[in-house]
């Protein structure tokens, strides 16, 4: 297959459906808030998607809201089980791989450390590990987060060559798997194989995220509730996105990984832009206008485990050389969520308001600038 030229006058790089039309997919974590929207996208652009995940974590869940498991071939399982994800990834001869099983909560991994890192780490192994005996695969992306970095509470953003670290178990953990994936690309896919690549993405909110201790979640059950939400902390700053822009970084790299290789396997941030950086409070306060009748927010006293005040991501590296860019500003992505929640309430099909706001962004993908 021919390079893509992300350069070319005229052309706007964007996920690509020729691409992924009847390529085989294998998504760990599939059954899970971001693994169901991506899921879905992939099938809506022809992809053979194969699964590989526990039951979703959470009821509701967006997997079963929207109807994800008659998109896929679905399999449930452990990452923590070699042997079990080895034989499934092997019955499905992928493609391309993306990473997403984890333990995916701050607050929760203070509660279950040893879980967090099992999962977190040690599933990112055996991934790899399967990796190594799958003949075919061509490209892996494994999905960490913004919180992998050593955070000094910058007001600047972080850039993939700053510090690792962690100052809880879940952000720790995500720092180990960023380490585990560059040792397995340095000692067993440098000369040949896969190319590997791992993907650090903002606080991403949309449809379908039942998550607690999640922003957004939490106040969207107060909302239904018609009661008040309590907010923690209420100047914290994140970088905010809609989950649709990090999941189209995710296709766009392993479209890189596929067709330039061992050249873009490296760590990658998929952040938004600087004016959506905003604090808890602002996101609150514009849900409560857009929610409408019944919505009010108050400030939370009691304490809790540490949680940092200021995280940045700087996509420079994205936004040059893989040509993805954030599409919708963090106010249309509040709306959208919304909407999504209301139409859910209201009992709508779910997997076809999902593929709705897919082809929007999908749109806005095609435009010059967001």
């Amino acid at each position: 297959m021919e390079d893509m030229d992300l350069s070319a006058p005229g052309r706007t790089p964007a996920v690509d459906p020729g691409f992924w039309r009847g390529k085989r997919v294998f998504i760990t974590g599939h059954t899970g808030f971001k693994g169901s929207w991506l899921s879905l996208w992939l099938h809506n652009v022809g992809a053979q998607v194969h699964g590989y995940a526990l039951p979703p974590p959470t009821n509701p869940a967006l997997f079963d809201e929207a109807g994800v498991l008659g998109c896929l071939a679905h399999t449930v399982g452990d990452v923590r089980d070699l042997g079990a994800l080895r034989a499934a990834m092997a019955a499905a001869q992928p493609e391309c791989i993306i990473h997403m099983a984890a333990q995916p909560l701050v607050r929760l991994s203070y509660a279950e450390p040893v879980n967090t890192y099992a999962i977190n780490v040690m599933g990112t192994v055996n991934v790899l590990e399967a990796v190594r005996s799958i003949p075919g695969v061509r490209a892996v992306v494994n999905v960490t987060t913004d919180k992998c970095y050593d955070n000094r509470d910058w007001l600047w953003g972080y850039r993939e060559s700053d510090a690792l670290g962690g100052h809880d178990p879940y952000s720790s953990s995500k720092a180990c798997a960023e380490l585990v994936t560059a040792a397995y690309r340095r000692s067993f896919f440098q000369q040949g194989g896969p190319a590997i690549a791992t993907a650090r993405a903002g606080n991403v909110i949309g449809g379908g995220d039942w998550a607690a201790d999640r922003l957004l979640p939490d106040v969207l059950r107060a909302f239904e509730r018609g009661q008040a939400v309590h907010i923690r902390h209420p100047h914290a700053t994140r970088p905010w996105q809609h989950v649709l822009e990090p999941l189209a970084g995710y296709l766009m790299l392993a479209q890189a990984l596929c067709t330039q290789g061992h050249a873009v396997a490296e760590a990658w941030n998929f952040g938004p832009a600087d004016a959506d950086v905003r604090p808890v409070h602002w996101i609150v306060e514009a849900l409560v206008q857009r929610w409408g009748s019944g919505a009010a927010w108050r400030m939370d006293d009691s304490a809790g485990p540490h949680e940092a005040r200021q995280l940045r991501l700087d996509s420079a590296s994205a936004r040059a050389r893989l040509g993805w860019q954030p599409r919708w500003p963090l106010e249309q992505a509040l709306h959208h969520v919304v909407d999504w929640h209301q139409a859910w309430l209201r009992g709508d099909d779910m997997q076809r308001v999902c593929l709705e706001q897919i082809d929007r962004y999908s749109q806005a993908m095609t435009t010059s600038s967001p």
